[in-house]
């Protein structure tokens, strides 16, 4: 794991993201990178898409946008979605990439990160919580807003 680091999604690597593999149970809680990067057009100027690559494998994506002028303040450093291949779950790439995210905050002077989870058995509730968020209320829909100090 000493060789993890973050690149930009781009087209030399976005065909590798959209690669990943989940473990059983994970789909209905993630959905394709490709999705995800569709989704930019949206507001390019506040998105953050970074791969992580040990050596030369991508084995994560994740994704996050940091918008000050969002009206809600969960929405002004929010992690939107983070996939780590099924095969480098459990080995601290998730923690790499949640810490760089944060990194990244703090860079630009923001004391908070937010995350949307849906509750489930396969869901990633306890990922979010061993690395430091905390349940802070519930959205209309039942998912768990998780906020993380910085």
């Amino acid at each position: 794991m000493a060789d993890l680091r973050l690149e930009e999604l781009s087209a030399s690597n976005i065909a590798a993201a959209n690669a990943l593999s989940l473990k059983p149970g994970q789909e209905q809680y993630v959905t394709p990178v490709s999705y995800s990067a569709a989704a930019v057009i949206i507001n390019p100027a506040t998105s953050w898409q970074r791969v992580i690559v040990d050596g030369d494998d991508v084995v994560a994506f994740i994704q996050a946008d940091f918008d000050p002028q969002a009206a809600s303040e969960e929405f002004r450093s929010i992690l939107w979605r983070i996939n780590v291949d099924a095969d480098d779950q459990g080995r601290g790439v998730g923690r790499f990439a949640v810490e760089a995210l944060a990194d990244e905050a703090r860079k630009r002077g923001l004391d908070a990160l937010y995350v949307l989870w849906e509750p489930g058995e396969d869901g990633p509730e306890a990922f979010f919580l061993r690395t430091g968020f905390e349940p802070i209320g519930e959205t209309s829909y039942g998912d768990t807003i998780g906020k993380r100090a910085l």
